[in-house]
């Protein structure tokens, strides 16, 4: 045992040796460690962690809560937008934020919570328990051995603030606010609703990041907003719907569509830019304003009536 002991710690038995005459200096360094090198590391280690690792997990929840709260106000601030928007006649849509069920992010708020249990009672809780209650954490954090991808997706995934809410929409009426449909997914529904409902949630956040409701029309903001494969596979109504939206909101658009929609889209632009690319090794580009790419259009439909 006294050569297991030098083994463990060379630095502090260098001078000792590991024979039976030598077993009143054993006794000596343990009477040492009890009544005075243990002590003072406790006092050390209640110290850091407290001052350190107790307070940096408080300021890490803290800065998760302050999170969820920016969410929550963004939610309030978009859904005001949302109310002054006919989703269909006499109804307007709500966003929802509810707690997430997921297991993993459900446990992880409760071990951050049991860190900082009973910190401000009085008592002495900083103690081994409290430590591995940290000690969980921050080894999921810095990845354990042979779970190190895991962990990391862990981490990801349960320090993403968003991940903490479940998402939904609810269809209200503008008379009285009941409820008129709940959306938990889109599942179930048309492309056109889908579409439908994606453009009104749309147009309500870029209110919500143009700050509409403080510019107004006259206002100044910059509001361009480029929507990629656009209105290609919603009803003609939808894609109305979408642009009489936008339009509302005053803001410039470029839309990249499939031709099939022009039609209607036409309507709504001042500018058409049409890109061909012959064989796919040469792309070439068409300006026209609307009212010459209407000209060119009678002109071609003209040529080829019989």
């Amino acid at each position: 045992l006294m050569q297991s002991y030098k083994n463990q710690y060379p630095a502090e038995t260098h001078e000792v040796d590991s024979n039976l005459e030598a077993l009143s200096e054993y006794q000596e360094m343990l009477d040492n460690l009890t009544t005075q090198g243990l002590p003072r590391h406790e006092a050390r280690f209640k110290e850091l962690l407290n001052q350190g690792t107790i307070n940096s997990i408080a300021l890490f929840q803290n800065q998760l809560d302050k999170e969820k709260q920016i969410i929550r106000k963004k939610i309030t601030t978009i859904n005001s937008s949302l109310r002054e928007i006919e989703y269909s006649p006499g109804t307007y849509i709500e966003l929802l934020t509810d707690p997430t069920p997921d297991i993993e992010i459900r446990e992880f708020q409760a071990d951050l919570k049991n860190c900082l249990s009973h910190t401000l009672d009085g008592e002495d809780i900083y103690n081994e328990q409290k430590f591995l209650q940290v000690k969980k954490i921050l080894d999921r954090f810095n990845g354990r051995e042979l779970f190190g991808e895991l962990d990391r997706k862990w981490t990801k995934k349960v320090t993403d603030v968003r991940h903490w809410f479940l998402f939904s929409a609810v269809e209200r009426w503008q008379e009285d606010g009941g409820e008129k449909e709940f959306y938990s997914d889109s599942s179930g529904k048309s492309g056109g609703q889908k579409e439908k409902l994606a453009y009104t949630i749309l147009a309500s956040a870029l209110a919500y990041q143009f700050g509409l409701g403080r510019g107004g029309k006259r206002s100044r903001t910059f509001r361009f907003v480029v929507i990629d494969e656009a209105f290609g596979r919603g009803s003609d109504e939808s894609t109305r719907y979408g642009l009489e939206l936008f339009k509302r909101l005053n803001i410039q658009l470029l839309i990249v569509t499939p031709l099939q929609k022009i039609n209607i889209i036409e309507d709504y632009i001042a500018g058409v830019h049409f890109v061909h690319n012959e064989a796919g090794k040469r792309s070439v580009i068409k300006n026209l304003t609307v009212e010459e790419y209407r000209k060119e259009k009678q002109a071609f439909d003209k040529a080829a009536t019989p």
